[in-house]
């Protein structure tokens, strides 16, 4: 039996996910995915991108081939973390989106306008279509993993990127305050009311190290991330400090240059679960 290219209009198989698939939106006819990861949060804010743009990196260091859809569209910021400002090529057969000095190729609004602060002063249907054209109409060819950051919360455009991308799962992002940790909930939720899968969960600012002593100091106060995880039955995957040397990478566009261990558990699980499906 052939791989699923999560493209149903093109295939005679009757398989049991047949049904779900065919309300997702048809690929470009020369895309091949293998693996399509979301990555989300309750609210924005608590370090989603910077998340995505790691997870990238590293699956590309394991010598994956390896693509990123940069779904929040008003708040793009996947290029400034790879120092990218390639134009996005392509004509009335697709778009072929640019890729990075280490060859993680990127489809981002910010790539597609001439002055990148310029603000996306757009209403919700014109946003949810642009989601969809940036997995319909681009070229998205031979990826193992494709990495969609999507926009924060769970209204009209999470939910687009949800019924529109064939998810093969999700990890969810948040931060030790106890706000976040009640709109965490929300996010898990909204990912069992899709039947999307969990891969688990990855808190962001942490703590920090004192530089004298090497104590953590959480600085957000205790975090409730370990119990929502064991809530849900979701695994926690990694919690990241704040890091000014991982912080001053990200604002020169040299995410790619990263050196620590963060998220190598959060790699593992991805690489295990996906490849042994």
């Amino acid at each position: 039996m052939s791989e699923c290219t999560h493209n149903c209009s093109t295939c005679s198989a009757n398989c049991g996910s047949r049904d779900k698939q065919s309300m997702y939106e048809a690929p470009h006819p020369a895309t091949n995915v293998k693996h399509i990861i979301g990555v989300v949060s309750g609210k924005g804010g608590v370090g989603k991108s910077l998340v995505t743009t790691m997870l990238a990196v590293l699956m590309q260091r394991r010598g994956y081939r390896v693509g990123i859809l940069d779904a929040d569209i008003t708040g793009p910021s996947i290029p400034k973390a790879f120092g990218l400002n390639k134009p996005v090529e392509g004509d009335q057969d697709g778009m072929v989106p640019p890729a990075t000095t280490t060859g993680i190729e990127i489809m981002s609004v910010n790539l597609l306008l001439d002055d990148e602060t310029r603000p996306v002063v757009w209403r919700g249907p014109v946003i949810a279509g642009t989601v969809k054209q940036f997995w319909s109409q681009t070229v998205w060819a031979d990826l193992d993993y494709l990495f969609v950051d999507c926009p924060p919360g769970t209204g009209d455009v999470p939910l687009t990127v949800f019924q529109s991308i064939p998810l093969d799962g999700i990890v969810i992002v948040s931060s030790p305050q106890e706000l976040v940790s009640m709109i965490v909930k929300k996010a898990a939720n909204m990912a069992d009311m899709m039947d999307i899968p969990v891969l688990g969960l990855v808190e962001n600012m942490s703590y920090v190290l004192c530089p004298d002593c090497g104590k953590k100091i959480n600085v957000f106060g205790e975090s409730h991330i370990a119990e929502i995880a064991n809530q849900f039955g979701y695994e926690l995957l990694a919690q990241i400090p704040m890091d000014a040397k991982l912080a001053a990478l990200v604002d020169k566009g040299w995410i790619e240059m990263m050196q620590n261990d963060y998220l190598d558990k959060a790699a593992d699980k991805i690489e295990d679960k996906l490849n042994h499906k």
